[in-house]
């Protein structure tokens, strides 16, 4: 395969969205958890956004039962925009969730084998073409977003990218962990990667986080991967056997993350957001301040 190959256009994105949110429960008993609003939108509309923003034009949902509202989000709600507007009231508000059926794609996660197993669901639909990746459990807050930063380092290096941070060193085991090579400016290249390692096996405080442009080839690979660590197929198992063999980077994203599959995290970034918003950052503050004494 030619160097030029590995630099085709990234027009996919797939999101795994098959959980079972059970940290949320009972919110999450009827309404999927990626449906739960951080302020005003809810946490799938972020990640959906910042794809957007990097120039995604296929969505592929790879979803479980009962996360057909999901899908509904992202549809035309007829009798709600025709009740706003006949009530004189703006549909600015729903703009951002109409999606051109076209573009959306939902395949079925049957059995929950892990993150690995769910991303080979979509292989129909990515075929031959390098896809990213979204858990929008993990939402990337910033300008421009993540994935916009990953496209751009993506059409300098071409290959296979992960979105990275760096954490204290006594949180790595929670992660996957890249193992670093030269650097330049927020690129790494990337040497191995381990699956949530001990502190003192940890190759270094680079975490994975969340967000991924792969090449085809990975399908391959998960087809065949045996269940790794928690019994699961590991993503990174697999990807891990793409470094040498095609260019391999790590992307230090710009920005905040907030990890929303924690209780503490989701939290977090509604409050952070809601700080940071013009409309209502102030009166946030304010009330903060106030029952905090």
């Amino acid at each position: 395969m030619t160097e030029n190959n590995f630099r085709k256009p990234v027009r996919i994105a797939v999101f795994p969205v098959a959980g079972l949110g059970t940290r949320f429960l009972p919110a999450t008993k009827a309404i999927p958890k990626e449906l739960l609003p951080i302020v005003d939108r809810p946490l799938i509309q972020y990640a959906v956004d910042e794809a957007r923003e990097a120039g995604i034009e296929e969505f592929v949902f790879v979803t479980g039962r009962g996360k057909t509202a999901i899908v509904e989000h992202f549809d035309t709600a007829f009798e709600l925009e025709a009740t706003m507007s006949g009530r004189g009231k703006s549909l600015e508000p729903l703009e951002s969730t109409r999606m051109n059926p076209g573009n959306l794609v939902t395949v079925r996660q049957q059995v929950p084998l892990g993150l690995g197993h769910a991303v080979w669901c979509a292989r129909a639909v990515t075929g031959n073409e390098p896809f990213a990746i979204f858990l929008p459990d993990e939402l990337m807050y910033g300008s421009p977003g993540c994935m916009a930063q990953m496209i751009e380092a993506y059409n300098e290096v071409g290959g296979n990218l992960v979105s990275v941070l760096e954490v204290p060193e006594n949180e790595v085991s929670s992660y996957g962990v890249i193992k670093p090579g030269a650097v330049n400016g927020n690129l790494t290249q990337v040497k191995g990667l381990v699956e949530k390692p001990k502190v003192e096996d940890a190759p270094s405080n680079k975490i994975v986080s969340g967000r991924y442009i792969l090449q085809p080839e990975i399908m391959d690979l998960l087809a065949s991967q045996g269940k790794g660590a928690g019994g699961e197929i590991q993503l990174t198992d697999s990807m891990a056997k793409l470094i040498d063999t095609q260019p391999f980077h790590a992307v230090t994203f710009e920005g905040q993350r907030f990890d929303c599959g924690s209780k503490l995290g989701f939290v977090e970034a509604t409050l952070a957001i809601a700080l940071d918003r013009p409309d209502m950052g102030a009166d946030v503050r304010a009330m903060a301040q106030r029952l905090l004494g």
